[in-house]
């Protein structure tokens, strides 16, 4: 399935009015509901998640389960309030669904690529200074690579925006460790890097 044109759209609620309503997409006859944000649209640091699940598919809004529980208590821990200094959406806006007996899959290729145009166009929209990039499948739709581990805590300058892949949270639920080098420790540093890099460009 080749990447689809999309008009520039003139504000948000225009983009998911279309969005709500799309019917040609690669999930679109599964059943799932469109996920595509939660917080603040006019936030300076934008977070791309992955693709919905279960909580996320019934509540319509990203990071919703035990993940976004997790994701929320990391951004407080970075002084960062999740619903006014944060806008969060997805790479895949709905939740593919189960195989071998899992509630839910991970995206495929051609599902990351269907839905990469919308998410540069929130991208471009929301105007935020700072995106974040949550595992590997954020990172395959914006950057177009994947390997979080040596990704991870990495800047990269894209369209005047400064851009970091993070570790997934449902990555650190399957990873409880806090030891020094674990990924529950890498996230913290990474949080941290992330509002050090707000202060300087905000000034808060």
């Amino acid at each position: 399935m080749s990447q689809i044109d999309l008009p520039k759209y003139t504000s948000l609620d225009e983009l998911f009015s279309d969005m709500m309503q799309m019917t040609g997409d690669p999930l679109a006859d599964t059943g799932m509901n469109v996920v595509i944000s939660r917080g603040n649209p006019k936030a300076r640091l934008l977070i791309v998640g992955e693709a919905p699940g279960p909580q996320e598919n019934i509540q319509g809004k990203p990071f919703v389960g035990r993940a976004g529980q997790l994701l929320d208590k990391i951004l407080e821990a970075g002084k960062f309030d999740p619903e006014r200094d944060v806008f969060i959406t997805n790479s895949v806006f709905r939740m593919p669904p189960g195989e071998g007996g899992k509630n839910f899959r991970k995206p495929t290729d051609k599902e990351i690529e269907y839905y990469r145009p919308y998410v540069n166009e929130i991208i471009r929209l929301v105007d935020a200074l700072i995106v974040l990039l949550t595992g590997n499948v954020a990172c395959q739709s914006i950057l177009g690579k994947t390997g979080i581990t040596s990704l991870r805590g990495q800047w990269t300058q894209l369209q005047g925006r400064w851009i970091m892949p993070i570790f997934h949270p449902s990555y650190l639920l399957r990873n409880p460790s806090k030891s020094p080098g674990s990924p529950k420790a890498l996230m913290w540093d990474d949080i941290r890097e992330a509002r050090r890099k707000y202060d300087e460009l905000i000034g808060e």
